[in-house]
Formats: structure tokens, sequence, C-alpha cells
């Protein structure tokens, strides 16, 4: 499962999963480890830190033919 930490404190973060675990930051300063899964969506926020992640237009092409 893939981790992400927003060390940075970006408002917005573009990946290339639907699924995957906000930490908040790099321990000692993360939040809950919270599984995140953007169903049919292209976009979720992290109840924790409010962070945005968006899936990336390249994932969403990829996405797009394999269900076609």
């Amino acid at each position: 499962m893939l981790k992400i930490a927003n060390d940075s404190g970006k408002e917005e973060i573009q990946i290339d999963t639907r699924e995957f675990e906000c930490i908040g930051a790099t321990p000692p300063f993360d939040h809950p480890h919270i599984f995140l899964d953007m169903g049919d969506d292209d976009q979720i926020v992290c109840p924790y830190c409010s962070t945005l992640y968006r899936l990336s237009a390249r994932s969403e092409t990829t996405v797009k033919e394999s269900n076609s």
C-alpha cells in the first residue's frame, strides 16, 4: 500500500493511484494513517490534514482505456 506524506504542506497533490494511505507528514509529525479510496471519483480530501489528492491525467487515461 502506497503511503503518502505531505511534508511540504501542499494543498493539492497529484497521484497515480486511487487507493493509498495518507499519513499527514513524516513521523513523528504524522496524523493517524488513514486508508483513502477515490472509488469512481478523480479526487479525495483527507479528513485529517485536508490535503486534496487528485488522480493525475495520465492515470485517468489509463483507467478509461482499461475500462473500454
